[in-house]
């Protein structure tokens, strides 16, 4: 198995590339399903979900095609058939229940392995299953799977009990081709939703209110092949930002988009980061004194769960008592107990953390529990003095693009090693 190792204490500068959103790429790959058409997915993450949402698609019949070097995909899926995907590739991410919705809808039938993914908590597939429903869907849940029914599926107005975002994403792709108009309400507002928006009716769909909590949607009879390019991965740029921060360094971020980036960027100015928008970049500089603070997650707008690890790293190093409170998932912390081998004082109370900063982390052997806490791990490998090795860097290569690769660009002395 691989691991990262990092020694730390260097400051980092120079400029680093932002990825495409993973977050974005894989309801538009499932998206395709829907066309029956050839679409071209330009600056994809050559990322390992990615290569498994493919799988599973070229397990009903697509033919993909996928050119690493001009991070390119041409997924055709005029062949795709009414047949149940491979379950073992379903089991290895959450994503892979995207695609019930543009089966049922292009099929009218549909059958699946129930998901998998990081084990970060209880994520329920009951307001999928709500929503289909509303759109005319039978839907029966067995032991592992569940299998979806729908001679004809009919524009509903549905309410999300909670903003969920795959939810949301089904739902909007079973809608699309659905009879009438549809309205979802306490929709999901994430960037990567409204970008799933956007590359339907770049097909041809018919979608209003797309980045709001209302989303109207009147049905149309097909759709169209596209060529598209996703959003930059306001994630990854989160992590290269609290990079900055936690190593007290400056550096540059090129391929962002800041309106995105707001939820983010509030809370690390009031912890004293300067930060600076630049076009399509931004320069972040924190090499001042930090500020403790306090950060509660919540659904976009609000501070993003997938930052949440990240910034209890960063917070580890800044004097004082920050709480951290998770009010998504609520099995998020357990890189708390990997960060506390490095030194830092964290006290875990139900959903919040109470995180009291220490002047320095000290390297060690740590393991990557999920994706989002396997990179923050690293960022606290930059800080920490010593060495500090990350295994189970797998969790880590589902979500960002070469890490190690883009951090030693920034000068860190870090390397993976099998």
């Amino acid at each position: 198995m691989s691991k990262i190792v990092v020694r730390g204490g260097r400051k980092l500068h120079g400029e680093v590339q932002i990825s495409s959103a993973k977050n974005s790429v894989l309801p538009i790959i499932a998206g395709c399903i829907l066309n029956g058409d050839k679409c071209v997915i330009n600056n994809v993450p050559m990322l390992e979900d990615v290569f498994v949402i493919i799988d599973i698609l070229k397990s009903i019949g697509a033919k993909v095609d996928i050119n690493k070097i001009e991070n390119k995909v041409i997924i055709d899926t005029e062949d795709i058939k009414d047949c149940m995907p491979d379950s073992e590739l379903v089991k290895k991410m959450r994503a892979s229940f995207l695609i019930m919705g543009p089966m049922l809808c292009r099929f009218g039938h549909f059958k699946i392995s129930l998901p998998g993914g990081c084990n970060i908590g209880t994520r329920p597939i009951d307001l999928h299953i709500k929503g289909l429903s509303a759109l005319g869907a039978k839907i029966n849940v067995g032991y592992g799977y569940v299998e979806a029914f729908a001679k004809k599926l009919v524009g509903s107005n549905v309410y999300l009990d909670f903003p969920s975002v795959g939810a949301t994403e089904n739902i909007i792709m079973a809608a699309v081709m659905a009879e009438g108009e549809t309205i979802i309400e306490n929709a999901a507002e994430e960037p990567e939703i409204a970008d799933l928006g956007r590359f339907l009716n770049s097909m041809g769909a018919n979608i209003m209110g797309i980045g709001t909590d209302t989303i109207r949607i009147i049905g149309v009879k097909s759709l169209k092949g596209t060529t598209y390019k996703p959003i930059s991965d306001r994630i990854e740029c989160g992590t290269f930002m609290i990079a900055a921060a936690i190593t007290r360094s400056k550096f540059k971020i090129n391929g962002v988009n800041f309106e995105y980036l707001k939820p983010i960027i509030a809370k690390l100015t009031e912890a004293g980061i300067y930060i600076e928008p630049k076009g399509n970049s931004v320069i972040v500089d924190g090499n001042r004194e930090l500020r403790h603070i306090d950060v509660k997650t919540m659904p976009y707008p609000g501070f993003p769960t997938d930052m949440q690890s990240q910034i209890t790293g960063l917070l580890c190093t800044v004097k004082g008592t920050s709480i951290i409170t998770e009010t998504i998932f609520e099995n998020r912390f357990m890189h708390a107990a990997e960060m506390k081998r490095m030194g830092a004082n964290i006290k875990i109370d139900g959903r919040s953390a109470v995180v009291e900063g220490i002047s320095k982390l000290t390297g060690a052997k740590v393991r990557a529990t999920d994706l989002r806490a396997g990179a923050a791990l690293i960022l606290c490998g930059l800080a920490a003095e010593g060495e500090t090795e990350v295994s189970d860097i797998y969790h880590v290569d589902r979500g960002y693009v070469n890490i190690e690769e883009k951090f030693k660009l920034l000068g860190a002395d870090i390397e993976r090693v099998n």
